[in-house]
């Protein structure tokens, strides 16, 4: 497995069976809780943008490995996309409290599952970009769509 192959498929969780963006999304989330708590939502954005730079690089060199478009077992988008969910989230954490709730970790997940499926307008229209812009872009809209409404129901204190 080229180095492209190991990050872009997080290790091969990419190829593992059914719904691996799914399956991403919720290995992020893992680790998404203990790196906010430890760090708040500045790491967890830090965590997401190093993830989405370093992820543009890797998905284009394996969007010309595999020769597809956007290569289903590439999965290293899912992880910047949900991280980006929480970390907009976690702006509405209250000083001294870093993290999201329980609540705001399981919405932030389930949202960004909804917007990265649904690709609403501006999420479709990033996924018609090229190569590995083009791959990493669709789920780091989705995961700014995601983070917003989690934040506005942080914020307003539904969770």
């Amino acid at each position: 497995m080229t180095i492209f192959a190991q990050f872009a498929t997080a290790f091969g969780l990419g190829r593992a069976g059914k719904a691996p963006g799914t399956i991403a999304s919720l290995v992020a989330l893992v680790i998404a809780i203990p790196v906010m708590w430890l760090t708040g939502w500045m790491g967890m954005m830090a965590l997401a943008l190093i993830t989405t730079l370093f992820g543009v690089w890797v998905a284009d060199g394996y969007f010309i490995e595999v020769d597809k478009d956007d290569p289903q077992d590439c999965v290293i988008d899912e992880f910047a996309g949900q991280w980006l969910t929480c970390a907009i989230g976690g702006l509405a954490a209250m000083p001294g409290d870093p993290a999201l709730s329980w609540g705001g970790f399981v919405l932030a997940f389930l949202l960004f599952r909804l917007f990265d499926i649904a690709k609403p307008w501006l999420v479709k229209k990033a996924e018609n970009l090229r190569g590995g812009l083009g791959i990493m872009a669709d789920d780091v809209v989705a995961g700014i769509f995601a983070g917003v409404v989690v934040f506005l129901f942080a914020y307003s204190g539904f969770i």
